[in-house]
């Protein structure tokens, strides 16, 4: 219970309680009412709508039976606010209508002229139209001070996605000039040997072979970090450069295609990306296959292989960080990746929820 609430609860009791004592009309039965009413606007903020119909028909009972006293009404005028704030407006206008009706009852019980009666409902109607002002204000507020907040978390994942990609960069450069130093001093040794009439060692051999496809993966690592466009519409694209590379891959696409949020869109084309350069790298000459299909609620990509000349099992499972890789971007989305071996091949599928709200998982995409 908050703290604040704890507190204005006996002023507003006491505030009541007075003017009734002032008033000098009120009873035991009357005092019972504005205390009970007080009492509950301790919880006006964890149960609004249950607290502004206590405090309304409360504050009905004592207007009616004791004395139009508008103080009687200050616990349901600052429970509509509340109630306002967390969006139910349609029960705040009912029972600010209620209350209006209930003043006026009680001008016409206490002898007042009808005219007199009317213009005093319409009086009360001020307070609670302000009461409902003030709901509103403290409402766009809040929606304020969400926006402020989920701005500075995409500022924040923005930032930290920056600083990672230049990180990669930064390592990709360094480590392409030892790798390059490396594979030219190799192609050197290997030239000489080779001129003196000797056979080059098969570690040189090795050396070398190793530093040139280190340059080749480091290059399509850069080309990857440059390229922030990537969208499951890249697929057709992508498997193009597969089977030019002699990869058998066939594309299945079940569903209505549909554009899809950016994160889940690139998460989905990474996945497809990695599984297939692990089929590449681990299961040469298999045949892979791909297929996107498009829920309602989600997007499930799947790709399997052969098995092809690998050990049974083997396939797309590879090794480093591939796996790793797939299931932090899944994860990220609140989404679910199986992965396993398939026959002699492996199978990678995951499940992507279609929305993706700000903060869900409070991660930022692996880059």
């Amino acid at each position: 219970m908050n703290r604040v609430d704890v507190m204005v609860a006996p002023v507003v009791g006491a505030l009541m309680v007075g003017t009734a004592a002032l008033n000098g009309v009120a009873g035991p039965a009357g005092y019972g009412l504005l205390v009970l009413s007080a009492a509950a606007l301790a919880a006006h903020r964890r149960h609004p709508l249950h607290v502004l119909a206590v405090t309304s028909v409360l504050a009905a009972c004592y207007v009616l039976a004791v004395e139009p006293e508008m103080a009687a009404t200050i616990p349901a005028l600052i429970t509509l606010a509340s109630v306002v704030r967390h969006g139910h407006r349609r029960a705040a206008q009912v029972a600010a209508l209620g209350l209006v009706a209930a003043m006026t009852g009680g001008y016409l019980l206490s002898d007042q002229p009808v005219l007199a009666a009317v213009k005093g409902g319409f009086l009360v109607m001020g307070w609670f139209v302000a009461a409902v002002a003030m709901g509103i204000a403290l409402q766009q507020a809040d929606r304020r001070a969400l926006d402020a907040e989920h701005s500075r978390e995409e500022a924040a994942l923005r930032r930290a996605g920056e600083e990672r990609l230049r990180i990669a960069r930064e390592l990709h450069d360094s480590l392409t000039h030892t790798i390059s130093v490396i594979k030219v001093q190799a192609g050197v040794a290997v030239h000489l040997t080779s001129k003196r009439g000797e056979q080059a060692s098969p570690a040189l051999l090795a050396i070398q072979e190793a530093s040139g496809e280190a340059m080749r993966e480091l290059r399509e690592t850069l080309e990857v970090l440059r390229d922030d466009t990537v969208a499951l519409a890249r697929l057709p694209e992508l498997i193009s450069r597969m089977r030019a590379m002699g990869q058998e891959v066939a594309l299945t696409v079940e569903g209505n295609s549909r554009a899809l949020p950016a994160s889940v869109d690139q998460a989905a084309f990474r996945i497809v990306q990695e599984a297939l350069t692990n089929c590449v790298r681990h299961a040469p000459g298999a045949q892979a296959s791909v297929l996107v299909e498009y829920g309602k609620q989600e997007v499930v990509v799947e790709v399997s292989d052969t098995g092809g000349a690998a050990a049974p099992g083997e396939g797309l499972a590879g090794g480093g960080k591939g796996l790793t890789g797939m299931r932090e971007r899944v994860d990220a989305l609140g989404g679910r990746l199986e992965a396993g071996p398939a026959g002699r091949g492996f199978t990678v599928r995951a499940w992507l929820p279609v929305e993706v709200t700000a903060g869900l998982s409070g991660k930022a995409l692996p880059a």
